[in-house]
């Protein structure tokens, strides 16, 4: 009997949709026509509107179909889409749909396309070729192709890994520690956990040549506690990586030694700060630790830490792989290589993008988003989660560029946008940013705890109309003392959103115009 491949999402976005429910709707199906099926769970390919989207293998490629309901089940059998045939739902070639076809996927080559926890499908996809190349070199070189390739922590900070790890290297000690900051929570983010369960080898085999670059043997991915599929596809992965010689003693019969557990994280906010995050990992309060002395020199129980977000290491592999020069011929100016951009909140096409950095915020969010679910203007969007600025619509044509936003008192930070309509109100927005500081403040410096409670205050009483000349001047000076007396980004980026809403839409605000 002929047996059909058939691909079915297993990450969380997919099973949010229902795609377990198609999954044993098209099993029965299959079962009560005679119709021998072989069902692989790859990941979503981050189409999220057209989840749950299932794929099936012809001669022709891989041909897709969705949204997938189990109500339409019968009627895909009936139209024999295990053969590629036409169906109301057929998207066609998937490689073929537009959406896809005009990324760039460099991180996120795999993604969709492979069996998560198939070590089979991760090297014939060129998984650990990167790793089988540096192996073969010094640290030294390691360091300098990863400098050399331009890539920036992809966590927020922006700052050049390759001169991190340089630290790292150079930092004299008996015991240096690889960490993966996995605690992702801004909003509008998932590119982290799309990585985690749709591709972990990838994530693995980053964090190994980052401790083959600067001489660690231990590494830790500090895990979402909010991330159950992520945290049992990583250890399911890992125990994978080391029964077959990739973790562990004399890893592919090399002498280097490395090591990898999953943390599940304090469920703070503030834990996604480098520091706090050290300090939870070895088992104390979350924290922000006074800086210097930098995690680089004095880490992870005071040792040099390597510590990058899940999407820097994931692109390590390509750029050890392919060279520096491959991932830096991509961007612009010092944005090089590529960033995963999640589009959420109100947009009609939501999902995971990556493109190469230059692209406009009005190509993603007309070309990729089809503008907003609710056919209204597009008043605003935050880029770069809840510490990001509002940006009004005149700026929709600014690259996305790390410098160019900083230019207009923005950040791209996680690459997490989301769009809001003409119906919302920007001043709740802003209300919220300091809400938000002040649940999630770890309580340590002043500008930050006391700050985001006044700032409340101050906003509420420009709404009721309360001296609001006198009150925005005194919202402007706590912004100000925030930015410049936190210590660190929790605090210090809470006014970036609130000094935004009120620059660009005062009315909102019950004023007529305020400075800018």
């Amino acid at each position: 009997m002929t047996s059909y491949k058939i691909y079915i999402p297993r990450d969380s976005s997919a099973l949010s949709l229902g795609a377990e429910k198609v999954l044993k709707t098209i099993e029965s199906e299959a079962l009560k026509r005679g119709i021998k099926l072989e069902i692989i769970r790859n990941g979503s390919r981050g189409l999220f509107w057209l989840e749950t989207m299932v794929e099936v293998e012809t001669p022709k490629g891989r041909v897709a179909y969705g949204p997938v309901n189990p109500a339409d089940v019968s009627s895909l059998f009936d139209k024999e889409f295990f053969l590629g045939k036409k169906h109301p739902l057929s998207l066609g070639i998937t490689e073929e749909i537009q959406w896809l076809k005009n990324q760039e996927r460099l991180t996120y080559a795999r993604v969709g396309i492979t069996d998560p926890v198939s070590l089979e499908d991760y090297e014939s996809h060129d998984g650990f070729k990167g790793l089988r190349k540096a192996l073969d070199l010094k640290s030294q070189a390691i360091v300098d192709e990863v400098t050399e390739s331009g890539l920036r922590g992809r966590g927020g900070a922006a700052f050049p890994t390759g001169i991190k790890w340089q630290t790292v290297l150079n930092a004299p000690s008996d015991k240096k520690y690889i960490v993966c900051n996995a605690d992702e929570g801004d909003s509008g983010t998932f590119s982290d956990r799309m990585i985690m369960e749709n591709d972990p080898f990838v994530l693995i085999e980053g964090m190994i040549i980052a401790g083959l670059a600067v001489g660690a043997d231990q590494g830790y991915i500090y895990l979402r506690s909010e991330y159950p599929h992520a945290q049992a596809i990583l250890n399911e992965a890992i125990e994978i990586a080391e029964n077959n010689g990739f973790l562990g003693k004399n890893i592919l019969g090399s002498q280097f030694t490395f090591n990898l557990e999953v943390t599940r994280a304090a469920g703070a906010y503030i834990c996604g700060e480098e520091t706090s995050l050290l300090e939870s990992l070895e088992g104390k309060r979350g924290l922000v630790r006074y800086k210097p002395p930098l995690p680089a020199i004095e880490g992870l129980y005071g040792k040099p830490t390597v510590v990058n977000n899940v999407i820097s290491l994931a692109t390590i592999p390509i750029i050890l792989d392919k060279g520096a020069k491959f991932y830096a011929d991509f961007g612009m100016g010092r944005s090089k290589g590529t960033l995963p951009i999640q589009l959420a909140g109100n947009l009609k096409q939501t999902g995971l993008i990556e493109k190469a950095f230059g692209i406009t915020l009005r190509e993603l969010l007309y070309d990729f988003g089809g503008g907003s679910a609710t056919g209204k203007n597009i008043k605003a969007v935050q880029v770069g989660g809840p510490l990001g600025a509002f940006l009004p619509e005149h700026q929709f044509d600014t690259p996305l560029d790390y410098e160019k936003f900083s230019e207009i008192n923005a950040v791209v930070g996680h690459g997490g946008i989301v769009a809001f309509d003409d119906t919302i109100d920007m001043s709740k927005l802003a209300r919220y940013s300091f809400e938000f500081c002040a649940i999630e403040s770890c309580g340590k410096c002043t500008p930050c705890r006391i700050g985001s409670t006044r700032g409340m205050e101050v906003i509420d009483k420009i709404k009721d109309g309360v001296d609001q000349e006198k009150n925005v001047e005194v919202l402007r000076d706590l912004g100000e003392t925030m930015v410049h007396g936190s210590l660190c980004a929790m605090g210090g980026m809470t006014p970036f959103p609130v000094i935004s809403a009120l620059n660009f839409f005062p009315k909102d605000f019950g004023l007529e115009k305020t400075e800018t």
